[in-house]
């Protein structure tokens, strides 16, 4: 059945004009980017995301259908409150925008197939958790832990889609195959296909919280004070239960690259006194990875793996 849905699918897609698509898919991220900024301004906060409606921070105006249109507002009201004039943060229309770009990029680079639509849901979750974490440095379970649960579905769906797995080989016990995670090994293993890609991307989730723990863990031994957070654990999680074991760890490479390049610029900038008192949000950096992962990361791996070759 679902290899019937993915033919389907890939039938309409080639019906319709790429260009009619892509903006489609635009004007969806916009409106997902829209509602994605509603949970971050009020998730960290647990507040709810339904209730109340949106309004202005400052004078507590509920804003109207007519100054709730997706970045075109923002440009036409100046980036300003209707009410009061209060300056409209930057994040608003950056997040929007960069949510529609995310979606178009998965869209041009995947097609119209389940992989894709992973991959969008996957960029709505990292987006949202890395400027949550950027701005409040807090990672909200009411994203990393359904995050974690979809990576879990989708995995299996995704192999039931395709009959294939990707990203890393794994000895299924008990079966007489090789089986890989995200990417081109055709499953024969007596399991079915949905129940062997759930198993999978719930041991990586289990295996990356607890790769986390252990640095958190060993950083505290050694400098005695906290390094990484639990929120930080399940994000990384969640990374593992949608992309397998191979893109995490270059997820987690890139992302602690990145993080020290910043606490070294930081260092130059502010002197070791400041450095002493600096909290990065390492989970920003981690999301960060992960999203330039999505789009690049079997690119790097494959180049990489050629000197084992």
């Amino acid at each position: 059945m679902l290899a019937g849905g993915r033919d389907v699918i890939q039938s309409i897609a080639g019906a319709v004009p790429t260009g009619l698509i892509v903006a489609l898919i635009a004007l969806l991220g916009l409106a997902f980017g829209s509602f994605l900024n509603v949970c971050i301004a009020r998730l960290p906060r647990h507040e709810s995301i339904v209730r109340p409606r949106s309004r202005c921070p400052r004078c507590g105006v509920t804003i109207g259908a007519r100054d709730n249109i997706p970045l075109l507002n923002w440009i036409l009201l100046r980036g300003k409150c209707r009410a009061c004039a209060w300056r409209i943060p930057w994040r608003y229309p950056a997040v929007e925008a960069a949510m529609a770009a995310l979606w178009v990029l998965c869209y041009l680079r995947f097609g119209l197939t389940i992989f894709s639509a992973g991959m969008a849901v996957l960029c709505f979750l990292l987006l949202g958790l890395a400027v949550m974490d950027a701005e409040t440095m807090r990672l909200p379970d009411a994203l990393t832990w359904p995050g974690i649960a979809a990576g879990v579905v989708w995995s299996g769906l995704e192999i039931g889609a395709e009959g294939k797995l990707s990203d890393a080989l794994l000895l299924w016990p008990g079966s007489t195959s090789r089986i890989a995670l995200h990417g081109g090994f055709i499953v024969t293993s007596k399991y079915p296909p949905l129940l062997v890609g759930m198993v999978a991307s719930a041991l990586w989730a289990l295996v990356g919280a607890l790769l986390i723990l252990a640095i958190r863990w060993l950083y505290r031994l050694l400098r005695h004070r906290e390094g990484m957070g639990i929120g930080d654990a399940k994000l990384l999680a969640m990374i593992a239960a949608w992309l397998g074991p191979m893109i995490t760890l270059l997820t987690l490479f890139l992302g602690v690259v990145g993080a020290a390049l910043v606490g070294v610029l930081w260092t130059v900038i502010r002197g070791r006194r400041g450095a002493m008192t600096m909290r990065l949000p390492f989970g920003a950096f981690l999301c960060a990875a992960a999203l330039y992962a999505i789009f690049a990361g079997a690119p790097i791996l494959a180049w990489y793996l050629k000197f084992f070759s």
